[in-house]
């Protein structure tokens, strides 16, 4: 039997849900369902190649679920898993916690100024 690894269950997570598009994709999906093409108008920047990359991943970790209508054209809609939903908790911390390091940014970048135009007055 292979030595068991210690992998840190934060780097687990992290796997799933990491990278530059997947929380981006994620927050989008998160209190609705939404087509291929509303996704990909939503999130600026990110590639169709890309945006099916990335829900392929999400689909196959079982965040994410893909429903295809028998229809023409085609039709189909991404949503959160059941399991997915799960992440919601992690989510709406992660959704605070930049929120409240969005305001300390700014906050010091005010600072910051108040504290040069003091300087360039003195």
């Amino acid at each position: 039997m292979p030595p068991k690894q210690n992998i840190c269950p934060a780097h687990i997570t992290l796997r799933v849900i990491g990278g530059k598009w997947k929380l981006v994709i994620l927050w989008h999906l998160w209190h609705d369902t939404k087509r291929f093409s509303e996704l990909k108008r939503a999130i600026t920047g990110i590639t169709q190649r890309m945006l099916t990359q990335q829900l392929r991943e999400l689909e196959r970790d079982g965040v994410v679920s893909r429903k295809v209508y028998a229809q023409v054209p085609p039709r189909v809609e991404y949503g959160m898993t059941e399991f997915g939903r799960t992440l919601e908790p992690i989510l709406r911390l992660m959704c605070k916690w930049g929120e409240e390091h969005a305001r300390r940014v700014t906050s010091r970048a005010r600072q910051s100024e108040t504290a040069k135009s003091v300087r360039l007055v003195a």
